[in-house]
């Protein structure tokens, strides 16, 4: 991949994470209750934290063993593998009509920690988040890592751009009242997202066994 690559396929990919439904949304649309249209920025600042710290801790720690050609294929193989997986049961659940979007908050949702530490928090506690960081985290990193720093730059770019402007603009919804964002439009983001993610693990996988 190419640096304008790595970077448009990491923002569409991080953006498929975001929009599935997960306690990082819910927390936003409580919040955004609470505090406004900034409660999903300050969100997004812990997220943000936390996943560089994460990536720089792998990086700095197993450059070596990232840039190793049979660990790339192997990490290119799980990662693919995973992202097809994700991709096909994203196609099936909008189909099926089994992902919603509930932009009214529900008893509890709102949390008493300032925004940037919940979002730190809310995501270590999803597992969700550390199985997609063990493989199509690893997968984009060792992707990216061919070209150095400046690719993971990129990458990390791409990625945490899709947060802010997915939990941006769910903040937004709340916060002036709207509901552009319905049911059907949701569904479809996310076949559609299922779609692309399900080619780029076919593409993983097919660098992976190249």
């Amino acid at each position: 991949m190419d640096l304008g690559t790595i970077f448009v396929t990491a923002l569409l990919v991080g953006f498929s994470g975001a929009a599935m439904p997960g306690p990082l949304l819910t927390v936003t649309i409580g919040e955004s209750v609470r505090r406004g249209f900034i409660a999903g920025p300050l969100l997004m600042v812990g997220h943000a934290l936390l996943e560089i710290l994460l990536v720089l801790l792998l990086v700095w720690g197993a450059v070596g063993l990232l840039l190793a050609e049979q660990v790339q294929s192997i990490i290119a193989l799980v990662g693919g593998a995973f992202l097809i997986y994700m991709g096909w049961t994203m196609c099936r659940d909008a189909r099926r009509g089994r992902v919603s979007l509930q932009l009214t908050p529900d008893d509890g949702e709102a949390v008493s920690l300032h925004p940037v530490v919940a979002g730190i928090l809310v995501s270590l506690s999803n597992p969700y988040w550390s199985l997609w960081w063990a493989t199509v985290g690893l997968a984009y990193i060792t992707t990216s890592m061919t070209w150095g720093m400046t690719g993971l730059l990129v990458f990390m770019s791409g990625h945490l751009l899709a947060d802010f402007i997915w939990y941006g603009l769910v903040s937004g919804a709340i916060a002036g009242g709207r509901r552009f964002l319905n049911q059907q439009f949701y569904r479809g983001v996310i076949a559609v997202c299922g779609v692309f993610l399900a080619v780029l693990g076919g593409y993983f996988v097919y660098s992976g066994l190249a």
